[in-house]
């Protein structure tokens, strides 16, 4: 008896489902980063309105949930970090604003890169 300490393989298809269901939320993975990457602006001039901080509240913490489910945990981790900081700086400073803008770009690159 041999023993194998191969981790098990993945179900056949699951790859391609999982493929599939990317694609089909890419779009709207990428708008919810435009919405974080368009709220800078206003967040570093200190006029982010209550809606748009909702709005860009919503969009980080549904991209934290997304992107651990296909296996992006840093995204998760980037994206719950963008929802603090969006949420706890009323009046944010010039570095909480370049920590934001970097996530985004961060963000949109593991989106747009993932395998």
């Amino acid at each position: 008896m041999s023993s194998n300490t191969e981790p098990n393989p993945e179900p056949p298809g699951l790859a391609e489902a999982l493929n599939r269901l990317w694609r089909q939320f890419l779009p709207q993975m990428l708008e919810r980063v435009t919405v974080l990457d368009c709220a800078i602006g206003p967040f570093a001039a200190g006029v982010l309105t209550e809606e748009q901080r909702e709005e860009v509240n919503a969009a980080a913490h549904k991209l934290a949930g997304i992107l651990g489910s296909f296996g992006l945990p840093d995204g998760t981790i980037l994206a719950r970090e963008a929802e603090s900081i969006f949420a706890a700086s009323s009046e944010p400073n010039a570095i909480a604003v370049a920590r934001v803008a970097r996530i985004v770009i961060d963000l949109r690159f593991l989106i747009q890169n993932r395998r």
